[in-house]
């Protein structure tokens, strides 16, 4: 939709300082363009004022009060998420993936029951991203720790996401765990996250070992 009230060329031009200011918060999240800020920018000043108040004061308590999870990295409301403190869920499982988006894809399979491990990054040299930059020494102590028969590698199959899976094995192949990854149901180069939920189901239920995917890769 059009707002119809400003021209738009290469910049916007605003009648309110207080709209342009609040358009360009918006147009700086990702996806975001200004035509798109400015429709949010103007929704909510068609909102009573405790309506956008609601709006601010969640993403104020969402930033200041959130935590990440001690055990396993994932965000959390507490300093243990509710995965890792629900004793129904399988300790000796892990699955690793690269954020919070992927957690939630395999969430919603409703096929994993084990725990998670959030690296945070993949190993990305061109981005700067080595393996110093990715939560693996913790992974290594929980293997170490918790007797965990399996670790999952849940990464997008991408060079970034086989590189990280190649230095993971190695960092874990003196502790004997076994390391498998999800299927090749997902295509090379696909994110994990937008895989759909039968897809990403499937892979994980058909999972190889990891020297079985190096030889089909």
């Amino acid at each position: 939709m059009d707002c119809g009230l400003w021209p738009v060329d290469q910049k916007m031009k605003f009648p309110s300082k207080l709209i342009e200011d609040a358009v360009g918060e918006f147009s700086k999240l990702p996806g975001i363009g200004q035509k798109t800020a400015l429709r949010l920018v103007l929704h909510l000043l068609n909102q009573t004022p405790d309506k956008a108040d609601k709006l601010g004061e969640a993403v104020i308590r969402m930033r200041q009060n959130i935590h990440y999870c001690q055990k396993c990295h994932n965000v959390s409301d507490a300093p243990m998420c509710t995965i890792c403190s629900n004793p129904q869920r399988d300790a000796t499982l892990v699955c690793v993936v690269e954020n919070l988006r992927d957690v939630i894809a395999v969430e919603n399979t409703n096929q994993f029951h084990g725990m998670y491990h959030v690296l945070g990054n993949v190993i990305s040299p061109v981005d700067g991203i080595g393996p110093e930059d990715i939560k693996v020494d913790s992974l290594v102590e929980r293997v170490q720790t918790d007797k965990v028969r399996e670790v999952i590698m849940a990464l997008s199959p991408t060079i970034e996401g086989d590189t990280t899976i190649f230095y993971i094995q190695r960092q874990l192949q003196p502790h004997g765990v076994r390391v498998t990854t999800i299927a090749r149901g997902i295509a090379f180069g696909g994110e994990l996250e937008y895989a759909d939920e039968l897809t990403l189901a499937r892979s994980i239920a058909n999972r190889l070992p990891y020297e079985s995917y190096m030889i089909n890769r």
